[in-house]
């Protein structure tokens, strides 16, 4: 018997809940896919995405995930959900997939009650909660709204398509490849950890626990991390991976950050054509990245700038619980 199963609940009566495993990420994968599809037409996760979430370091498997499964010996699962912690300020990140009305809103309940938990262990009055939404996904909207969540912000993916894509120059500037390079990856971190402090939902990490993070990702490709100095000094950074290499053939910008003190010169847009055109050169048809549309710099027009435009928006709903 699991955690936050009461014997008496009927759903156990007509549900096998258990704990995911990674041997259970291909059906997973389904039932994601199938959710997504009713939303947007096509799949938006692959099961290396799954497979991540599963890895993530701050989520405890055994204790923070479950998985629902119909009593009839049917194959894929009718339900997932979790909650993972960002870092210990009292962030949690909560996820739910259902097409199983009873076995949702059970998810609903248990992920949160879990989430309570997770602030009592951290010794914290409460936890605030977050989970994304699909601006086309009405019945997650419905959800977050009667389980008393709000909309937060907004996240914009966006893309280009490449042709051949020039990287361009700036006087003063200069871009390396940091990977393996320790003074440049440590250099790389204070940039994302300086430029990324007033970012919505950003928590901060230790040089070693951001490189932990990054790897737990199936995606993740240091060899696409670049560091842009001027006059000499280290300005901006960007980090780039895989995730939609395997079903999109396309590149992605994971992070883009510039110190304050070096906005508004041209780093940030260097930087994005530098990344475009290893992007080409890999073989990658487009790039894409995701962007806060409450951001406190002007990154969105940064984006649109060199020629990205809006595909999709994911809405973060909040909840202090």
């Amino acid at each position: 018997m699991n955690a936050h199963q009461n014997p008496a609940d009927p759903i156990l009566s007509r549900y096998d809940v258990r704990r995911p495993e990674m041997a259970d990420v291909p059906a997973i994968h389904r039932l994601v896919a199938a959710c997504d599809t009713e939303v947007l037409g096509r799949p938006d996760m692959t099961q290396d995405d799954v497979a991540d979430a599963l890895a993530d370091p701050g989520l405890d498997v055994a204790r923070d995930a479950w998985l629902v499964r119909g009593r009839d010996g049917g194959e894929d699962p009718v339900g997932w959900g979790y909650a993972v912690r960002q870092g210990s300020g009292g962030g949690v990140e909560i996820e739910v997939y259902a097409r199983d009305a009873e076995a949702g809103s059970w998810l609903w309940r248990t992920v949160l009650g879990r989430t309570r938990e997770i602030a009592v262990e951290l010794g914290l009055p409460a936890a605030i909660v977050d989970i994304g939404v699909y601006r086309g996904d009405a019945a997650k909207r419905a959800a977050a709204r009667a389980h008393g969540f709000a909309p937060a912000t907004s996240f914009h993916r966006l893309r280009i398509e490449h042709g051949d894509p020039d990287p361009g120059s700036l006087p003063g500037v200069t871009v390396h490849p940091a990977a393996g390079l320790e003074e440049l990856m440590r250099a790389a971190h204070r940039i994302h950890q300086e430029g990324f402090a007033e970012h919505f939902g950003f928590v901060p990490k230790e040089y070693d626990r951001w490189k932990e993070d990054f790897e737990a990702s199936a995606t993740h490709d240091w060899s696409q991390l670049l560091l842009a100095e001027a006059d000499g000094h280290p300005a901006g950074m960007l980090l780039g991976s895989d995730m939609f290499a395997a079903d999109e053939n396309h590149g992605y910008v994971r992070i883009l950050a510039v110190l304050p003190e070096f906005r508004g010169r041209g780093i940030g847009r260097l930087l994005l054509r530098h990344a475009f055109a290893a992007d080409a050169r890999r073989g990658r048809v487009g790039t894409y990245l995701h962007v806060d549309s409450g951001n406190t710099s002007p990154a969105l027009d940064l984006y649109q700038s060199v020629g990205m435009r809006p595909v999709l928006v994911i809405d973060v709903w909040r909840r202090t619980l």
